[in-house]
Order: structure tokens, then sequence, then C-alpha cells
């Protein structure tokens, strides 16, 4: 009885083990921008601190005024933003990403990506809860923004999916551009 008993943990444990994921699978990298309006608005090191605060890492960080060319690849190529919301809406996006340097910076940390989008909240601004970033710092809406021809001041990109995220970070950052280190909050937040 006692050998059956053992021979039924053992195998349930190392089926526990074939089918539990290894922690390192939920460690992901995301993309973030910090758009014209965050910069301009001089209120960058406040949205930095909110993803720092809940442990996520910054492993790239830079200040860049992209090309329209580079813009295309992000949000067409990639995000699919003609085919969502039309070429009015990508002119105007493309304009306002063009009035002034982004913020681009690649986060790491458990579950990263859904991460910031929650705490980022959110495309449009007046959708946005209290408490996210677009909750908390802006409020347009894509009707006025349309009616205004202009685009959406969101203040952030966040990568909309690990697919997204993966081909966003090839497409602004260089291998070497992204580091791999520890740091304290590690031990409390992974």
């Amino acid at each position: 009885m006692i050998i059956i008993a053992l021979e039924m943990w053992y195998n349930s444990e190392k089926l526990k083990g074939e089918n539990m994921a290894s922690t390192k699978d939920y460690i992901q990298r995301t993309l973030v921008v910090l758009k014209p309006d965050t910069v301009q608005r001089g209120i960058i090191g406040e949205i930095v601190q909110r993803f720092e605060r809940v442990g996520l890492k910054i492993v790239g960080m830079k200040m860049v005024m992209p090309n329209e060319a580079l813009y295309r690849k992000h949000y067409e190529d990639i995000g699919k933003m003609i085919t969502r919301r039309g070429e009015q809406a990508f002119r105007y996006n493309v304009e306002y990403m063009m009035t002034g340097p982004v913020i681009a910076m690649v986060l790491e940390g458990v579950e990263a990506q859904p991460l910031v989008r929650k705490i980022v909240g959110p495309t449009e601004p007046k959708s946005a809860e209290m408490g996210t970033i677009r909750g908390d710092f802006s409020h347009m809406s894509f009707g006025y923004s349309d009616a205004k021809g202009v685009g959406v001041p969101n203040l952030v990109h966040a990568s909309g999916s690990l697919e997204e995220a993966e081909q966003e970070i090839n497409l602004w950052f260089n291998a070497n551009e992204l580091y791999d280190y520890s740091d304290l909050n590690e031990k409390y937040t992974r």
C-alpha cells in the first residue's frame, strides 16, 4: 500500500515538472516609446518611475528623432495602423510623432508586455482610467483629434503583443544597445 502511494506521488510530481514552465519563460522584454508630448511636457521621470516602481528593469534607453520611414515601419508594417484606423489617422500620428524627440526604451520583467499595457491604459486617453499613465496625464479622444486634424497626444507607445514587442525592439535597438544586469528589485519582483 505504501509503495503504491509513493509511486502515485512520484508520478504526479514527475508530471508537474514536465508541465511546469520555467520562471525564465515569464521574463519578457517590451518596447516603450515616450512620445513628443511626454518629452516636451517634462514628465519623463514621472512616467519612467511608474515602470520602475513595479519592478520593471530598463535594459535599453535612448533619445532619438526618428524619420518618417522608421515610423512607417513601426506603425504600419508592424502595428497595422492604417488597417485598423485608416490612412488619415496614420498620417496625423506620424506628423505628431515627428514634432520632437522621443525616448525609446526596452523594459524587462515578469510578464512585462501585458504589465506595461496595464500601467499605460487604453490607446485613447479619453477611455483611460485614472491611475493609468494616460488616465492621469492625458484626456483627448480620437474624435476630437480627428476633428482637429492632429495625432492623439497619448504620451506613450507600448507594444501590443509579445510578437510586436520583439519586432519593435529589433527595429528601434541594436543588440549592443541592450544590457543584461542584475538589480536589487529582482529579489522581490522576480
